[in-house]
Order: C-alpha cells, then structure tokens, then sequence
C-alpha cells in the first residue's frame, strides 16, 4: 500500500459557478477528460472520462443511471465511466493512499470522513449544491457529510444501523423489548442470543447510549481530531456495563453479528444484525422471521433501551485540477444522490435512501428491515467522526466487562482501563505518533494490542522480539496505532503462510510500504 499524495501542493480556487454553484480549482482545459470542449449557452459540453468506485452489487445499476445521465442531461455532457468494485471502506484507504491516481467520484462509509478531509481527497461543495443536500436529504445525512457548515459529499444511503432478528417460534412476542425476557426464552429452549460485542466498538456502544453516555469526537476544519467528550466511564456509563453484563455471562450469549448463525450447530434465536443480513435471515427461517428495534434492560428497577449507531454512506467527489472537469463529477454526483436515483437503489439493492422524500414512500416504509431501523432511530446516535484508534479501544471494553466478575469494582476496573487508553490517544508523544507498530491475530493478542517496533535505520522498522507464528495469522503494521495509516497486504491483512519464528519487519521506500517476516 502506498502512502497518501495529495493531488497538489493546493489548488487555489476560481470562482466559478457553472449552474453547480461551488468554487472549482483553476488550471482548465479546453478539451476536458480526452473530449471536446463545448461553448455558447453549453459551455461544459463535452465528453469526460471518470473513474468511478461504488460496492460491487452497485456496479452494473451505477453503469446503468451513468447511461440514463448521458441520454436526458440538457448540458451536452457525455461521461465515459469506468465503474469499478470498491467496497466503502476500502474505497477510503486507496484514496488516502493515492488521491491523484483515485476514483473521480467514490462511495464511502462516513466514519471515512475526517481521514478523507485531512487526505484532501474531498472537493467541497458550494452554496447551491450544498443547499440542495440540505433541502432533500435527513438531517443526520446532512450532519455525516458536513464540518461546520460546509457540506464535502452527497448523502447515498440512510441504513447502515442495526436492529434485531429474532426466530418467531422461541421468542415469544411479549418478550422482544425485554432483554432479560428473551435471555430467559434463549436458555429455556437452548437456543442463542448472538451480539457481536465482543471485537465490536460499534455494537458495543449501544448499552452505553442506552443509559445517556457519550462519545461525540471533535473535528477542527482541517479534520484532525482535536478533543473527544465520552462519558462512558461514568455512573451511567457503569449501569450500562451492569446491563451488559447479564447477556455476556448469559448461557445463550453467542458473539456473532451474522444472520447465519440461525442455522449453526446451536441456533440461535436472536441475532442483533442490519438491513445486508435480512435475505439470509428471512431464507432461514422464512415466515417465522421476526424484525424488531433493539430491546430495553433493567438496572436497579429501571428501565433502558438499548441504543445503536445511525450511519451513513456517502458519495465524495475528488479535486480536479480542470475547473470544467470539477463542475461535471459535481453534476454527476447529485444525480446519482437524487431522489430518482436513491428510489432506484433501493428498489433493485434495498438500500435505504437518505433522500426525504424517498423515505417517506410506502414502498420504503413497508420494507422490514428499514422498517425496524425506523423504529430504532429515536434510540440511536448519529455515527459522526471517530478516531481510528477508538475502534480498537472500544472493541476491548466487552470482553473486559465479561471478565469482571460483575461487581461493581470489576466493573468500574474495567470502565477505567477504558477512560486511560482513550485519554492516551491526546496525549501520546510525538514519537509515538510516528513510530510503527504490529497489529493482529497474533501472539495471543486478537487485535485488541499494538506490538512495539524499533526503527533499526532509515525507513527500516523491526519488532523488538520475534514471535511465533501460526499458518494463516493475519495482522498489518499500522502508525500511530491508529488505523489511519496502515499497511498489509495490499488492501488485505498480511497472512503467514509458513509457521514459524519470526521478527517483522517493515521498510517504507518512498511512498511504498513493504512487510517481511525475519526468521528468527
């Protein structure tokens, strides 16, 4: 993987509006993305190439509304599109790595956004184009594409939340907004209740924006990370570990996210998952099927419901040093973020539509999964901009939890350790911000620790002892330990495929980052 290179030392902009209504960069051509250049009352007529990154079951419907755009747009505008597989997350990591050589216009997962700012890999969008997003999108959409009150990208999608599927058959329906009532259904049938909370800060942190926690991160204009307001080590924060708890030492806990854990070896009867899973789900189960928002758990003779994420996808659009170019990836990218369009998703894909409009229709509304998302949102909290190194941090506080015994003392331990490794990401050196470590399956670890590496000469990292190594071990070598700049395999992790003893070691030549395994 490459290091991130900004497309320009920056790129003043010019003013100029072009009917988008936003400020594109100066340095034009005449004859932009390899076609002719249009004049008179058309002056973006033309042919453009565009790179475009959308997950690979939007491919072909992408292609499609590219196609749709070419034959109805009233500018003269043709897009050569070449629409490529790129799943949201990963579309971030490359841009970062390369913005010159990435996507025109790209899909990604708003937890991307600040990484992406900070990359310059984001063409802010103008008065007009911005207010339109205001005008026809949910205000949460708007908020998971905004800093202050700039908007940087176009809101695509409104469900990437969770809810719960549950086996008809086991849970009876007076016990689904019980939490202890559907643990006691569970056990009583020896069937599982799968959470995936154990490795997952965003499943996680659902007990905890149950009883009034938070952990809302702050982003200065420049998308660097400049303070974090989380309460979660907190007397509310400790009624939501107490909740926790009881699922965690339940029988019937099973840590899983996935809809096919209704048909594993144990079964299970409740799986907290979202919208992707609801196929598999209903292919298992079938009529039996049932699709709720999450339940409520009782502390001290008080009730609190469970709470979630609201997150969002949204399409970025990259700086262009052509001034025309800018003005038609603009125009694009709100036609394949309007209303029509977002219909089009969700009737061919069941994505749910972050467009108002589009959510308000009957057919959005009918639909079980967007239906329970809808059910949950009064609970859940906008996924804004996180930290890289909170996921890590996050991810450990469940197993912590599980381990305390559930006294009140294990149970503060456990929010403590917590507080300390957030407090620790403000206040970690200089060295220690640009220093490398390893990260995974390794060592007996399970991601949840940053192996130490020592720089042994320029651009040359090494780990400070040699650990044995099992075939298939995965892990990346990461900076910062954040998650911001990282390394692997390409997009994927490093994976063993010899055992054994091994020193890692990493060299940075230029822009490009190499791992090998040292034999000991």
């Amino acid at each position: 993987m490459t290091k991130k290179s900004k497309i320009f030392a920056g790129i003043l902009a010019a003013a100029m509006t072009m009917g988008v209504g936003f400020a594109a960069g100066c340095g034009g051509s005449d004859n932009p993305g390899g076609g002719g250049g249009g004049g008179g009352d058309k002056p973006l007529a033309g042919t453009y190439d565009a790179k475009i990154w959308v997950a690979e079951a939007a491919v072909e419907l992408t292609q499609q509304q590219i196609a749709k755009y070419n034959q109805t747009n009233t500018d003269g505008i043709t897009i050569n599109a070449n629409v490529v597989a790129e799943g949201e997350g990963e579309a971030a990591t490359d841009m970062i790595a390369d913005v010159e050589t990435g996507a025109d216009l790209y899909c990604f997962a708003q937890d991307q956004f600040a990484r992406l700012k900070q990359a310059e890999a984001l063409s802010k969008l103008g008065a007009g184009a911005a207010q339109t997003v205001r005008d026809t999108n949910d205000q949460y959409a708007v908020s998971a594409a905004s800093i202050g009150n700039d908007v940087y990208a176009y809101p695509l999608t409104a469900d990437n939340g969770y809810f719960m599927y549950y086996d008809k058959s086991v849970v009876s329906e007076s016990s689904v907004t019980s939490l202890e009532r559907i643990i006691a259904d569970c056990e009583a049938a020896g069937k599982q209740f799968s959470f995936f909370l154990e490795g997952s800060a965003w499943y996680a942190a659902s007990f905890f924006f149950a009883t009034g926690c938070n952990s809302e991160w702050v982003v200065g204009e420049d998308g660097k990370f400049t303070n974090v307001n989380d309460t979660f080590n907190s007397p509310e924060g400790l009624i939501a570990a107490k909740g926790m708890y009881k699922l965690l030492n339940s029988t019937c806990y099973n840590n899983s996210e996935k809809a096919a854990s209704f048909e594993a070896a144990i079964k299970s009867a409740v799986v907290i998952s979202g919208t992707w899973d609801y196929t598999t789900a209903y292919g298992i189960l079938g009529d039996n099927l049932g699709v709720a928002e999450l339940p409520s758990f009782e502390v001290d003779g008080k009730s609190y419901h469970l709470g979630s994420y609201r997150g969002y996808k949204l399409l970025g659009v990259k700086p262009q040093t052509d001034a025309k170019k800018s003005s038609v990836m603009h125009k694009l990218a709100q036609y394949l973020t309007s209303e029509a369009a977002q219909i089009e998703r969700f009737e061919t894909l069941s994505w749910g539509p972050a467009n108002t409009n589009a959510q308000n229709s009957d057919a959005v509304k009918a639909n079980p999964g967007l239906a329970a998302l809808s059910a949950q949102a009064p609970y859940g909290k906008l996924q804004g901009q996180i930290h890289g190194s909170w996921w890590d941090i996050g991810k450990a506080i469940a197993t912590d939890i599980k381990n305390s015994g559930g006294t009140d003392e294990g149970l503060q331990s456990a929010l403590t350790t917590y507080k300390n490794a957030i407090d620790g990401i403000f206040s970690m050196s200089e060295e220690e911000k640009n220093a490398y470590t390893v990260i995974g399956s390794i060592n007996g670890d399970g991601w949840t620790v940053d192996l130490p590496m020592t720089e042994i000469s320029t651009g040359v990292w090494k780990t400070t002892v040699a650990y044995d190594l099992k075939e298939n071990d995965e892990f990346k070598v990461r900076q910062g330990k954040s998650w911001d700049v990282s390394y692997g395999d390409g997009n994927s992790n490093f994976k063993v495929t010899t055992a054994g003893t091994y020193y890692i070691q990493f060299t940075i030549s230029g822009d490009v980052g190499t791992i090998e395994l040292i034999a000991a």
